[in-house]
Formats: structure tokens, sequence, C-alpha cells
């Protein structure tokens, strides 16, 4: 198990590019399942989770050429469909929540498909239920092995449906277009998650042939077509990386400019941070976040204390919730942050009290933080990644400390975000892998 040794209490300075969304990239990388020719992707991130979706693909026999850095070419010409019941596909697929996009598109081309226990991040319960229920309104049967903790799916006779969706679910919103654009009749998916993600997704089907309609809002339909076409896609930039990069340049008293952000698909991203008091300059596509002695949070305009919360898209990516709330510690003024859609993700401030952080963990979903506008440094401390976006915040307090810490369990954050520590050495940080 790696961990980083860092040095903090250094201003960076530089222009960072952001590498491919990692959470497009499980879906429409999935997609290549749709049809039998060739799909090419572009800015494809090269971090664990996309490798092991991309590896998993490769062993159900799915042809895989990697012609350049970060582009992909899938060709699932030659699927074994009996490969789900191996015991390897559940060692594999159980270690990534991602892997559960893959039924979907085995339901719509070979009629069944197996879906382990979902794996990924240890922040709370993510159940499969909004992926189940979508593909029984299809007509869909299932059936649970519970000694080997697997859905067993027979699609064999769907058809299009009209589906109410009781989450707005960004992997259940793939999966079941997944499952019906090659399911014959008319699908309707109301309560559907509309994220870019989702959007890219829509449009790459489209492109390859399909017939999808509602892109970019919460009914989303779906007309059924009986195959599809090669294409290639190129992926938009993770905007949490964006987010993470505005957050570190802040609390870093870094000059930093984000490179081709592909800023029309942040959302409130950006406006979310300047509401802490961040000054930052879009220029196009690109993101300048100048060097920033003080920054003060802003108050509602009664004057109460700002809440910052995540919600389902176009609302605040609960991603980012982490990395927004060590930001704030380097500010002047409270916010309270609430994090609704997950009861584990706010375990790790523990280690930014410890580090001193002024920090009241109200309970598992919010926390009250004190800016004390960086009176009090942090301090370097010992600490591990309990997932990926906690491990980067734990290493943007890293940054920001004065003296030596180390991070443990790294292999959280490489799942997420490709060679970090080489791309902050370049602006100026100083992070040893150990």
């Amino acid at each position: 198990m790696g961990a980083f040794e860092i040095r903090g209490g250094r201003s960076l300075s530089g222009i960072i590019t952001p590498q491919g969304a990692k959470n497009e990239a499980l879906q429409v990388l999935c997609a290549a399942l749709l049809t039998d020719q060739p799909v090419t992707y572009t800015k494809v991130p090269d971090i664990v989770d996309v490798n092991t979706l991309i590896e998993l693909m490769g062993d159900m026999g799915v042809k895989v050429k990697r012609p350049a850095p970060n582009t992909v070419v899938l060709q699932a010409d030659n699927v074994n469909p009996d490969f789900f019941i191996d015991k390897n596909f559940k060692k594999k697929s159980g270690k990534l929540r991602g892997a559960v996009m893959i039924a979907g598109p085995m339901l719509a081309r070979f009629g069944r498909a197996h879906i382990p226990q979902p794996g990924g991040d240890k922040i709370g319960r993510r159940r499969l239920d909004t992926h189940i229920r979508g593909f029984e309104s299809l007509g869909a049967k299932f059936d649970y092995d519970a000694k080997e903790s697997l859905f067993m799916l027979d699609g064999k006779a769907m058809r299009g449906g009209r589906i109410m969706m009781e989450e707005p679910s960004v992997t259940g919103t793939a999966n079941i277009v997944m499952a019906a654009c090659l399911t014959p009749g008319i699908t309707t998916i109301y309560n559907a998650a509309c994220e870019p993600y989702v959007q890219q997704l829509c449009n790459l089907i489209n492109q390859m042939g399909g017939r999808v309609s509602g892109i970019g809002s919460n009914l989303i339909v779906v007309e059924g077509v009986e195959k599809l076409h090669g294409s290639t896609h190129r992926l938009l930039a993770d905007m949490i990386e964006v987010g993470s990069f505005i957050g570190l340049a802040a609390a870093t008293k870094s000059n930093i400019t984000i490179k081709n952000a592909d800023v029309a698909h942040l959302g409130i991203i950006p406006e979310t941070f300047q509401r802490l008091g961040i000054e930052l300059e879009i220029k196009g596509d690109d993101i300048h976040i100048p060097a920033q002695e003080s920054f003060r949070i802003h108050k509602f305009i009664d004057g109460s204390i700002l809440t910052i919360y995540d919600h389902p898209w176009p609302g605040f990516t609960p991603d980012l919730i982490s990395v927004v709330l060590v930001t704030a510690t380097q500010a002047k003024g409270t916010v309270l942050m609430h994090q609704k859609m997950f009861e584990s993700r706010l375990f790790f401030v523990d280690k930014l009290i410890e580090m001193g952080a002024q920090i009241v963990l109200c309970d598992p979903h919010r926390a009250v933080v004190i800016g004390l506008d960086r009176q009090v440094s942090l301090r370097g401390i010992n600490m591990v990644s309990p997932d990926i976006r906690a491990g980067v915040a734990l290493l943007i307090a890293a940054l920001c400390a004065q003296g030596k810490s180390v991070i443990q369990n790294i292999d959280q954050i490489d799942r997420g975000y490709e060679k970090i520590d080489e791309r902050l050495n370049a602006l100026g940080a100083d992070i040893k892998r150990i």
C-alpha cells in the first residue's frame, strides 16, 4: 500500500490541465458493448478505476487498443456473456462501482447479465434498487443468489416502457438508457439524472445511430433501434478535478490557471467557490485563480450563515463537498457544510481537526467550518485516505499545513486522479510517493 509524504506551506504557480472525466468514462466505455463495431474514445483518464473497467471488458472478450496516450479503442465483436458467472469477473467487478453499468448494454444486446454487489468507495449504502427496478419496468426478470451475492438478469422479453425513477441516480439513468436503446418500443424515463456525463452518454448513443431525446432534462425518451454502429467520442474535462484545483489554489495562496476546463459543463461549481470569497477569472475554457492572501466567506442576503449542500444536477455535486470543506478552513468566516447524499463522507474531518482546523461535526451529514483567515496554520500529521474525494481533500490540507504530512492508502486517490503527485509537483508542490 503506497503513501504520500507531503511537505506543505508552499504556494504553487503554473498551468494545469484536468484529466478526462472519470465518472463519464465509466459510462461511455460500457456503451461499446452496444455494437460489434469499434468505438474510439479520447481524453480517457489513466486511472485505476477506468483501467480496471477496461481490463474487465478485455477479459470478457472486448478487443482493446491504445493507439495513443489517453486514447482507447474498444470493439465488442466477440463478447463471452458466460464470463459473468466466472469467479474472476465477480472478484474484479466487485471492486468497482462502475461495473454495474455493464448490465444495461448486456441486457440490450445479449438478453442477459449478471451484477455483483457494488464496490468502490466506502461512503455509505449504494443500492442497486434503481437499476433493477428500471430493468424490471422494461420486462427483465431477475433472481438474486444470496450465497454468491450476485443478481442474475434475464432480458429476453424486454420491451419499451414507462419508468418513474425513485431517485435521479446517475448510474441508474445511464444503465437504463443503454438497456432501452436496443429494446423494441419507446421508453420514457422520468426523474432521470441530467448530469453532463449522462448527456455525453446520450449524445454518444445518438452518434452511434440511437434515438435518444430529452437530453439535458429529467425526462429522457429512448426509441429502441435494431442496431448501433461505431463512433468516436471525446470525454469532458473532469469537473471534480477542476473544482479540486480551484480549492487547492485558494487554500495554498497559489496562482494557477486551469486549461481546457469545459466551463460550459461545470454548472454552479465556479459560483459555489466564489461564494467562499475566491476570486477566479474565466477566459473561454480556461479558469485563472490568482494568489489570494485572504478570502472571506459570503453570507446569505439576510445576513445568516452560508450553507453549502449537495444536490442532484444542476445542484452542487457531492463529490466536491470534501474539497469545499477543507478550502473553507483557510477562509475568513463560517459556513455550514451539509452532505445529504452519503452518510459517511464527512468522517475524514477528524483528521482536519487534529491538524488544527476549527470544525464542529454536528452529525454524519453536517459540519460547521470556522475559517480563521490563516491566523493559525494547519500542522502536518499522519493520516489515511478513506475514499477518493476525502483523500484529495486531505492532500489539499497537507499542502496548506506546516511541516510534514503522510497520507496512507493513496490507492484510493489513484483510483480517481491521474498522476496527481507529478502534476502538482510540476507546479511547485513537494509530494513524494513512498
